[in-house]
């Protein structure tokens, strides 16, 4: 078993440093947590990206964190299938033993009272106009009431976890509101009114799907092919491309999509190159990586000829300030959605321009939702929750704010497919400009800053299918960057093929969709892995344009808080100022 660890260790491409003692401890904890050896690897994967370690040495240092982290995954896989079950901390026992929060006769039994309830339940009415509160506080009363959670118990709240640029603060959209500031007085400061233009958001509500067919499949892969065939053909750079699978003594031009010639993960010894019907009649012909010194691939990948994209050009009156969060937006032990209305208190109180929110809204891998506990439909909770709150919101902020909601593959109260359309809301007139629902992906301009969204976890689905050989000098240990990187060179919100199996990939429906068909100065792309923000090359060359990657990672993670993301774009994606921050 240990030589099948170490095997599964180099395939990922992972050296082990003091070799012998690594394998005696991965050995322990595949026995002891009942992990397969790929298990064992995959879980390190994840782990070495959260923690965003350098170089690719696998070293008897990092087990103890390892095995944390490893623990930390079967609790909450725990708690995601029992419902009901609650794993104490610390910090719960804290809670339910404090002395002083008792009131009453020492001598006589009683049922304790936390004096600190009261005070955390006022959290969730911050915003509310009285107009709103007529609207959709009494539903939400009921589950509000007499609740002490977990959530709402901690103590470090919006902590700054990463910056980028954090000198670039010199502007008024940066400026701190104090907590206590009146709330008539922000609402009728004037701001700056967002403007907003849709480039493409595919397919439509109310769409069919369920209805692709092999030949769909067969003419969306062939049409990649082609175009990137098409593209290098106009560069002029490479002559007409030959059919590889024919043997040749010369060296030779060919186009083709990267793909596993075998069963389960890809690795060195699998790696092929499909050719298009037109040319090689789809024929694939194995690809030898053996006296390559770098290499980085993935199912579905593409040689793309890095012709300029159309997009917004260089204007040093471009800004907008945007705050963007990714859900869950309820934590795993309730409905209550406390995260999501500290996350409008705290955009309340920064005046964002744009508040950009991706779910999922109503998590299908939610305990309550999963189990069908939960005492009311999906739309219901989806309307009281999440809409009525925005619209207090918007009508707190006044005119100049904007709101966009992206839906995700795991909202239960939606279409499972993806792309994915639209939500269908029906906000009051005065607002209805405010909150704009946009498809799964999607590209729109917000103050002519180009940005595009989806929630789909590529970066996680790259991570677990890429195979690469890098050196430290090309490198630097950045392989968050590398996997974002192939996004942007593929030109497409999700260039893997075959997909994951989380994702109900339908490539008959508007296909063109999936396609940067813009160059973005901002990307929005939640991930399960470490959140972070980055400025990455959009097209290669040092005039090439650029563009500012954010991973807002998850509001709510198990019975806790996740984190969001803070941007101030200034004239272009290296002067844009971002915090990603702790809720």
């Amino acid at each position: 078993m240990e030589d099948e660890i170490k095997s599964e260790f180099q395939r990922s491409g992972f050296s082990l440093d003091d070799e012998a003692q690594v394998l005696q401890q991965c050995l322990a904890f595949c026995i002891n947590y009942n992990l397969s050896p790929s298990d064992l690897v995959s879980h390190w994967e994840v782990y070495y990206l959260n923690r965003q370690l350098s170089g690719l040495a696998v070293e008897a240092a990092h087990m103890s964190g390892f095995q944390s982290h490893i623990l930390n995954e079967q609790k909450e896989s725990m708690i995601r299938e029992e419902s009901g079950m609650h794993i104490y901390s610390s910090n719960d026992m804290h809670t339910l033993v404090k002395d002083e929060d008792i009131v009453g006769d020492e001598n006589l039994p009683s049922t304790p009272i936390f004096l600190s309830e009261t005070q955390n339940l006022d959290s969730d009415n911050t915003m509310e106009t009285s107009q709103a509160k007529e609207r959709s506080s009494s539903k939400r009363a009921s589950t509000n009431s007499n609740r002490l959670t977990p959530f709402g118990q901690r103590t470090n709240k919006f902590v700054a976890q990463f910056s980028l640029n954090p000198q670039n603060t010199e502007n008024g959209h940066n400026e701190q509101i104090e907590e206590d500031e009146d709330i008539v007085i922000r609402r009728v400061k004037p701001a700056d009114m967002c403007t907003l233009k849709i480039h493409c958001s595919e397919p439509r509500p109310g769409c069919r799907f369920m209805y692709d067919k092999i030949e769909d499949k067969f003419i969306a892969l062939e049409s990649r092919i082609k175009k990137g065939i098409s593209d290098f053909v106009a560069s002029g750079l490479h002559g007409e491309p030959t059919d590889a699978t024919l043997a040749s003594q010369k060296n030779i031009f060919t186009v083709g999509m990267i793909c596993c010639d075998g069963e389960g993960r890809m690795n060195k010894n699998s790696v092929s190159l499909q050719g298009s019907a037109e040319q090689s009649g789809g024929q694939r012909i194995r690809l030898d990586l053996e006296k390559l010194k770098t290499y980085s691939v993935f199912p579905g990948q593409q040689a793309m000829d890095q012709e300029s994209l159309p997009g917004s050009h260089i204007d040093n009156s471009r800004r907008l300030s945007l705050i963007v969060a990714a859900g869950p937006f309820t934590t795993s032990d309730n409905l209550l959605f406390e995260p999501l209305a500290e996350l409008l208190a705290y955009a309340s109180r920064k005046s964002p321009q744009l508040l950009v929110l991706i779910g999922p809204f109503i998590d299908s891998e939610h305990p309550e939702i999963k189990n069908g506990t939960a005492n009311t439909s999906f739309d219901d909770i989806f309307k009281v929750e999440i809409i009525s709150r925005l619209q207090d919101y918007v009508e707190l902020m006044g005119s100049a704010v904007r709101v966009v909601l992206l839906p995700a593959t795991r909202d239960a109260n939606h279409d499972h497919v993806f792309p994915q359309p639209a939500f269908e809301i029906f906000p009051p007139e005065e607002i209805k400009n405010q909150i704009s629902c946009l498809s799964n992906p999607c590209v729109f301009s917000a103050n002519e800053v180009v940005v595009g969204g989806c929630s789909v976890d590529i970066l996680k689905h790259l991570s677990s299918e890429e195979i690469a050989q890098i050196t430290p000098e090309t490198s630097g240990g950045d392989r968050l960057g590398r996997l974002a990187h192939h996004v942007l060179a593929q030109r497409s919100f999700y260039p893997l093929y075959p997909p994951s199996t989380e994702v109900p990939l339908d490539l008959s429906l508007a296909p063109e969709a999936l396609a940067i068909s813009a160059a973005p100065d901002v990307l929005l792309m939640p991930s399960d892995l470490a959140p972070f923000v980055k400025v990455l090359a959009a097209e290669e060359g040092e005039a090439g344009r650029r563009c500012a990657w954010v991973n807002p990672g998850r509001l709510a993670k198990g019975i806790g808080g996740g984190t969001f993301a803070e941007l101030l774009f200034d004239a272009s994606p290296d002067q844009a100022t971002a915090t990603v921050v702790r809720i």
